[in-house]
């Protein structure tokens, strides 16, 4: 018996939108046996993860609050992935963006300015986008890889946010304690729902959400993205700038990433410090994928990964789980959907061969 993998003339739509729920029952199986090989009882194990930390209103309000920048940050990284424009470094324009805002923050001269926090939303984007252009102007002149640039850049931000916080910016009443001073409450964004962390800052994963949905679904340059991604032969000739999607692609992400940057330090923290987030900027990469790069598919996978922040948190204090069990969740469900992805574009054919002939695999 041989079993072949064809490829597929068409995509199977089906098996585009199934993928991610195989792939997500996979990863709960996969948990089953782990905990089972933790000794843990499975099933406490599961409540544990994925009931408990959203059974009262302010562990739904974490479950988006959570959700929000991941969202965010994989609305805007799903435009470059479209066109394969692979901007790795969104953590980075995170902080640099969280950097920008702060800069506003703590700047004397805009402290009684009424319009405070939306001179940190815009300073949050730009900074975001600057980073971003890094690698977009040496892919676009020198043909540089945009993975490597833009993940080494991550490394470069987190030193700037360091130098910062050891530094200039240090909190003269924080005890030696590597932090900015705590932002006015002007610069924060409104709380939502009383008793919670759930804050404004939502609303801007909201309209990115609906700004996103329309520009890769409706709008012509959204068309010329995904044209871009499929086939940059057909793209240059049909006359569409291949460089200028390069453009498009990864400010988009460092714009989103450093939206979320001002989510964070506007939002739960209130301050700056040496780690603002706890890798949403790797984290959104699986979100982008899981979501199948669309912005409804996106808004369900945040919320999933979202829930594993959570419930990695509960499992570890209440049945003693070790912290790294959230990260294994959310590598598995990226591992099990990359295997799933394969149904989508392969057909498996299962041929029987003939008493002679050669048992072989072919792909």
């Amino acid at each position: 018996m041989q079993l072949r993998l064809e490829p597929r003339a068409l995509q199977s739509r089906a098996m585009r939108y199934a993928s991610p729920v195989i792939a997500a029952a996979l990863t709960l199986v996969m948990g089953f046996i782990l905990f089972a090989a933790l000794g843990k009882n499975p099933l406490a194990a599961f409540h544990a993860f994925f009931i408990a930390p959203i059974n009262s209103i302010n562990g739904v309000a974490e479950l988006f609050l959570k959700a929000s920048p991941l969202v965010l940050i994989a609305i805007g990284l799903a435009v470059g992935f479209r066109s394969n424009i692979w901007n790795i470094g969104a953590e980075g324009q995170l902080t640099v963006g969280a950097i920008a805002a702060g800069w506003v923050a703590l700047n004397p001269a805009f402290a009684d300015s009424p319009l405070l926090l939306a001179g940190m939303i815009v300073a949050g984007a730009v900074g975001g986008m600057a980073w971003a252009a890094v690698p977009a102007f040496l892919r676009t002149r020198f043909n540089a890889n945009e993975i490597l640039v833009s993940l080494m850049l991550t490394y470069v931000a987190q030193l700037l946010v360091n130098y910062l916080v050891f530094g200039p910016w240090r909190d003269p009443q924080g005890f030696n304690t590597p932090q900015s001073p705590l932002f006015a409450d002007a610069a924060l964004f409104p709380i939502l729902i009383e008793n919670t962390r759930l804050n404004a800052s939502v609303l801007l994963t909201l309209v990115a959400v609906a700004v996103g949905w329309v520009f890769l679904n409706k709008s012509f340059l959204g068309y010329k993205t995904r044209v871009v991604g499929l086939s940059s032969a057909a793209a240059r000739y049909a006359g569409f700038s291949e460089k200028r999607t390069v453009w498009i692609g990864m400010l988009a992400g460092g714009a989103a990433a450093g939206l979320a940057g001002v989510g964070e330090v506007a939002g739960p923290l209130g301050q700056l410090f040496p780690t603002i987030s706890p890798g949403y900027g790797f984290t959104a990469i699986i979100v982008a994928f899981v979501g199948r790069l669309d912005p409804v598919g996106i808004v369900f996978a945040g919320l999933l990964m979202s829930l594993l922040y959570l419930g990695g948190d509960s499992a570890q204090i209440s049945m003693g789980l070790p912290a790294a069990a959230a990260s294994l969740f959310q590598g598995a469900l990226l591992f099990f959907l990359l295997g799933a992805d394969v149904l989508v574009n392969y057909r498996v054919r299962v041929i029987r061969a003939g008493p002679v002939a050669r048992r072989s695999f072919s792909a």
